[in-house]
């Protein structure tokens, strides 16, 4: 006969084991799904990268200023150093023309006491009070004038040394944190980038240079990169374009690798003009002018703090040092907000 019993209910130790175990196992596939996000696809990553060149950019343009800041410093320190040590020589021999004095005076039958005083361990803190005395010789009194005003004048060089020894320590460590900063930007942005596969890598390459040659057609150049232009911004621009194709690097003013002040620098002396370091700087090496009035080989600046600059390519395209993926190249002004424009000379 067959069995007509109900199954037992489950317990309640059974229920609250059951209960546990699925808990668990959607606890371990929500862990799951936090530890392995979704991959960012290509233009995430160039977005993100993008964003950390331009926070490199920015600490690379305060560093080129801290390095030109520490250039400067060193060679006014060495500058300083030398005159102090000649004017050390000079004071020595002021000395030994006094004590030259006094030796005739001795042989003549006898040495002033004022004079006695200058020749002891410790002259220096004498010389007020020798030079006052009515009984010493005119040369005498000229020769400690002289030695007053040069020891006053080596006080104050030792002093505007010790001050520009301590602002350069202080560059010095402004340069270091700067390049750090620069550098872990790049770092993060070569992460990023080494997320994608090769061929993604190969694709943002390709990518940047066919808008690098689409900016080079729209602006006029041909494959050699002849650009119309006049005077010498026309010459800065010219000199530029013979650079295209060479890295970014940031600090770099070539010859083979470059960052964007540096070429825009380096082209401007070609043309036979001096402009400063910086895109900071740079920004008041001449006249401002707007979208409007710009010229082939005019500086054209970027973003609210001017952390980027590059040279006018005419209709609306821009020659510079880019970024580590896109080199120095063409490249449209519209992809990049625009501030100001400044004609050199």
């Amino acid at each position: 006969m067959a069995s007509h019993r109900r199954p037992k209910p489950p317990t309640r130790t059974r229920v609250s084991v059951l209960t546990a175990l699925a808990t668990a196992a959607v606890a371990l596939s929500s862990q799951s799904a936090m530890a392995a996000p979704d991959k960012p696809s290509k233009d995430e990553v160039k977005s993100k990268v993008d964003a950390l060149y331009e926070e490199s950019e920015q600490a690379t343009e305060k560093f080129n200023g801290a390095k030109e800041r520490q250039d400067q410093l060193e060679k006014e320190i060495s500058q300083l150093q030398d005159r102090v040590a000649r004017g050390q020589d000079e004071l020595n021999s002021l000395r030994n023309t006094l004590g030259s004095m006094a030796t005739a005076q001795y042989r003549g039958g006898g040495l002033d006491q004022s004079v006695l005083l200058l020749l002891s361990d410790d002259p220096d803190g004498y010389l007020d009070k020798a030079s006052t005395l009515q009984q010493l010789s005119g040369k005498q009194v000229e020769a400690i004038t002289k030695i007053q005003a040069k020891q006053r004048s080596l006080a104050q060089q030792r002093q505007e040394a010790t001050g520009k020894l301590a602002d350069l320590d202080a560059v010095r460590k402004e340069l270091a944190e700067k390049k750090s900063t620069a550098q872990a930007k790049l770092a993060d942005a070569q992460a990023l980038l080494n997320t994608l596969t090769a061929d993604e890598r190969s694709q943002l390459k390709s990518d940047a240079a066919k808008d690098g040659q689409a900016a080079a057609d729209a602006a006029g150049g041909s494959s050699k990169g002849a650009v119309k232009g006049s005077g010498r911004a026309g010459a800065a621009l010219a000199a530029a374009i013979t650079q295209k194709g060479d890295r970014y690097h940031m600090g770099d003013t070539g010859p083979d690798s470059w960052d964007c002040s540096g070429l825009t620098q380096w082209a401007y002396a070609q043309a036979g003009v001096d402009i400063s370091r910086t895109t900071y700087t740079q920004a008041n090496d001449g006249t401002r002018i707007g979208m409007s009035e710009l010229q082939p080989g005019d500086l054209v600046f970027f973003y609210g703090d001017l952390h980027h600059v590059g040279l006018y390519a005419g209709n609306g395209q821009v020659f510079h040092a880019s970024n580590p993926t896109g080199g120095v190249r063409y490249e449209a002004m519209k992809n990049m907000p625009f501030q100001f424009g400044v004609r050199v000379g």
